[in-house]
């Protein structure tokens, strides 16, 4: 065999085994990574399963509550109905506090907090039934076909979806500077009552060396495992990552390393899947 040939044989083993979720290691059992440029599928485990999608919930939550054009500035309270009864998660935000709305916001976005997420449905313009339609109008705006919302936390195992639907959620979320600039916050002080509160983003990804971070939110519940959904520059180049039901979060933080690393080889990207694939364009609002 030729020295040729070999060189072909060899390149061709390495692409495969380089685009192979298994050489990769990745610990999510739903993977998806898009490359935002024309919406090639770069690659994908199990992107079309549907899964509880956790706090990831949160990032449609932001759309539908920024589509209806509130005052972002209007004083709302937190309430005894924003309490979780269902998970009993905790909250770092106590029932009576008031603030703008937009700190809620932030605190849904950076620090996923479900009081505070919770607050903004209740808030919206004719309430949790108003936010609950405007949010399946969103998804059938989006295509998210195989993505199901009921409340506004991710709380409830109910919020399910596919990666591949997710990464359409991600992409038209990145298209909010709001949300972009919040979910790429890694912390902040804010007023809660009077006192101070440093609060910080739940990806511990963001602001560290390396990372050109564009869009960030994680995710989780039992049932939902470990989430992460990001949007990332790197190699001159940004890619939409969506990453479901791992064991823990320092697997999803492998997990991106390991893609990070795959998206700066041109080998990879040379080698992706063809352009034009039918279920990923860029959603704008």
């Amino acid at each position: 065999m030729s020295i040729k040939i070999l060189r072909q044989v060899f390149l061709l083993c390495a692409i495969f085994y380089a685009t192979s979720g298994y050489s990769l290691q990745l610990n999510s059992r739903h993977v998806i990574v898009i490359r935002d440029e024309d919406g090639k599928v770069l690659l994908e485990k199990g992107a079309d399963a549907t899964v509880p999608i956790a706090s990831l919930t949160k990032l449609m939550t932001a759309m539908v509550v920024l589509d209806s054009k509130p005052d972002m500035n209007e004083i709302i309270s937190i309430s005894a109905a924003d309490i979780d009864t269902l998970k009993h998660s905790k909250s770092h935000v106590p029932v009576g506090t008031t603030l703008p709305r937009r700190k809620a916001f932030q605190l849904a976005l950076m620090s996923s907090d479900n009081r505070a997420a919770a607050s903004l449905a209740r808030t919206y313009a004719g309430g949790n039934v108003a936010f609950i339609i405007a949010v399946n109008v969103k998804l059938k705006a989006l295509g998210m076909t195989h993505t199901v919302i009921k409340e506004p936390t991710g709380l409830s195992p109910d919020n399910t979806s596919t990666a591949a639907d997710l990464a359409k959620m991600a992409m038209a979320a990145s298209h909010y500077p709001e949300i972009a600039n919040i979910t790429t916050d890694s912390s902040d002080l804010i007023n809660m009552n009077g006192r101070g509160v440093t609060f910080h983003n739940t990806n511990h990804l963001v602001g560290k060396k390396g990372w050109g971070i564009l869009l960030s939110k994680t995710g989780f519940t039992n049932e939902a495992g470990h989430c992460l959904i990001m949007r990332i520059h790197q190699a001159g180049k940004s890619a939409t990552l969506v990453l479901l039901n791992a064991k823990a979060s320092s697997s999803t933080l492998f997990d991106a390393l390991n893609i990070r690393h795959f998206l700066t080889s041109p080998m990879i990207l040379r080698s992706s899947m063809p352009a034009g694939h039918p279920r990923f364009r860029h959603a704008h609002r």
